[in-house]
């Protein structure tokens, strides 16, 4: 790990102008994803923004009657809140389908948006990768991709974005909150919150240098069955191959998130006019212009059967 300094922010604000001011600034919260990037020397901050006293701790009731979740709210305490699993189970179910108690207990809702791929050539600083090394390459392309994306792919890149609750949230339509270095709010809905690779795999989300996210909000709750299904290679806690996040109301109607099948949480609204006609048609619009590769074809199936298990609980 290479040397560092260190500050802990006593505001939002101060916190987002400090990396601002401060070329390779990074924010530290729970630091489940960004130490053992430090570690392996592909994230090398020169200065860490402690930011886990700033009270963004909180899950609150807001005027509309949705929630408004802290950035800092750890991820067993979300996954526990009672309005969280009886309004959102599928934001419940997603968080605790991803990883271990432990993690859980350290991740935060900002870090857990702000994960980085878990491609194993963007790990590996031997091989090319455009996300860790812009202009490097991609060996992901001509090498084992069995666990990479088969959609909203570019010559540049074919990572999979890693997180649960991020696909939970995008089937919420949850809006995130953050603070500029200026000391202005904006939000930034999570349809646009992170971005697909195109030339620029190395720009991950919409956030600007220094901007700062500060809480994610979720609108009234929608009811209905809410289902989040992950299969993966093993049964304990690993990085999802495909995952489904479900809403489905009485008629047939409903919302559809994808995860393990590109850059972003994966939803297509136009798809989820298809859901009375079953998975096969929707996973036709959901996975339109797909480009998978020899390795990863068979996720496009396992979308549909997925997809068709988790339609099937609900008739049963």
């Amino acid at each position: 790990m290479k040397p560092f300094t260190y500050e802990r922010a006593l505001t939002p604000a101060a916190a987002a102008g400090a990396a601002a001011a401060t070329p390779g600034a990074r924010f530290i919260a729970g630091g489940t994803n960004l130490l053992d990037l430090m570690k392996l020397q592909i994230e090398t901050p020169a200065h860490l923004i402690d930011v886990n006293g700033l009270g963004l701790d909180r899950i609150e009731a807001t005027d509309d009657g949705g929630l408004r979740i802290g950035a800092l709210v750890r991820n067993t305490d979300l996954a526990a809140d009672a309005r969280v699993r009886r309004d959102y189970p599928v934001l419940s179910r997603a968080l605790l389908a991803g990883a271990s108690a432990q993690l859980r207990n350290k991740a935060t809702t900002a870090g857990n948006l702000l994960q980085r791929t878990r491609c194993p050539y963007f790990y590996d600083p031997a091989q090319a990768c455009n996300k860790r090394a812009p202009g490097s390459g991609c060996a992901a392309l001509g090498g084992y991709s069995r666990q990479l994306a088969v959609i909203g792919v570019s010559e540049a890149c074919i990572a999979t974005h890693p997180s649960d609750m991020a696909v939970a949230m995008r089937a919420l339509d949850a809006v995130v909150e953050t603070v500029q270095p200026t000391g202005t709010t904006r939000k930034i809905a999570i349809a646009d919150f992170h971005r697909l690779p195109g030339d620029t795999p190395h720009i991950e989300t919409a956030l600007e240098p220094g901007e700062l996210i500060s809480a994610v909000t979720l609108p009234k709750p929608v009811g209905g069955r809410q289902v989040y299904r992950k299969v993966r290679d093993r049964a304990s806690y690993a990085f999802a191959l495909v995952s489904v996040a479900a809403l489905v109301q009485e008629d047939g109607t409903g919302r559809i998130a994808l995860g393990g099948v590109a850059h972003k949480p994966w939803r297509v609204e136009a798809a989820e006019a298809e859901l009375p006609r079953g998975a096969k048609a929707v996973t036709e619009r959901l996975l339109a212009g797909a480009k998978p590769t020899p390795d990863n074809a068979f996720k496009v199936t396992l979308v549909e059967r997925t997809l068709g298990a988790v339609l099937a609980d609900g008739r049963n």
